[in-house]
């Protein structure tokens, strides 16, 4: 009796361990980069600007900073992994690079440009893919309509009759510092526009591999532990009754 229990007891605790191996080998979401993104990166004076900080638990006190101050802590988001800040009223003075910093590290960094004047320049917040359409718009603080000239890096690259102008299909060429004029209005700061290169080829072949990978180590997980468990019960069990006899 004692033995044909010890043996009910082992076989049952199968169940049990192959759970927690399921559960150890199931892959865990990887940590996304810090990063922190801006609502714009070019605004007139007295607008606002709202941060959100993405990628990292947030439990610990996050802030945006400059290269001079921490402006204030952020508030936590819906999701722990972001958190967030605005800046109601900015200033000429608030023009810089940002980022998030907090429990000993520290995110990627966005240049905001805040000008008195009466010109920005709309870009894209987010880095764009080699492929993609592209709109920057010249706008004026009070007068909409207008025909605007657009430079990158500092030379001229176009004079539209409207406030936008469009790449329809951008490549690493494309990147670089780009502004823009309104004739007799005045001129924007400058953005930097980045482009990253297209790697769906790339990243589609590793995908693949990586779930390759995973299915084979939940097979071996689900089938092959149980198993050697199984096996190695019996055979116990088969030692305890022959010592038995």
């Amino acid at each position: 009796m004692e033995v044909r229990a010890l043996c009910i007891r082992l076989l049952m605790n199968v169940p049990m361990l192959l759970a927690a191996h399921v559960q150890q080998s199931s892959p865990q979401a990887a940590d996304a980069a810090f990063h922190i993104v801006p609502s714009r990166l070019q605004l007139f004076e007295y607008e606002s600007v709202h941060f959100t900080c993405e990628g990292f638990n947030v439990s610990a006190v996050w802030k945006v900073r400059t290269e001079t101050e921490f402006v204030s802590k952020c508030s936590n988001g819906t999701e722990k992994s972001t958190a967030s800040h605005t800046i109601t009223y900015v200033l000429s003075s608030d023009s810089g690079e940002y980022w998030c910093e907090g429990g000993g590290k520290r995110s990627s960094a966005v240049n905001i440009s805040v000008t008195a004047g009466s010109v920005i320049l709309e870009s894209p917040v987010l880095p764009v893919v080699e492929g993609d359409a592209v709109t920057l718009s010249c706008r004026h603080k009070t007068l909409s309509n207008l025909s605007a000239v657009f430079f990158k890096d500092g030379v001229l690259i176009r004079n539209s009759s409207t406030e936008n102008m469009t790449i329809h299909s951008v490549y690493k060429s494309h990147q670089g510092l780009y502004k823009c004029s309104v004739p007799g209005a005045g001129e924007s700061p400058e953005s930097w526009l980045t482009v990253r290169a297209f790697q769906r080829e790339a990243c589609d072949r590793e995908d693949r591999v990586i779930y390759v990978l995973l299915y084979l180590r939940t097979v071996f997980t689900v089938v092959m532990v149980p198993l050697l468990l199984l096996l190695v019960g019996l055979l116990h069990c088969g030692k305890l009754r022959v010592t038995q006899k």
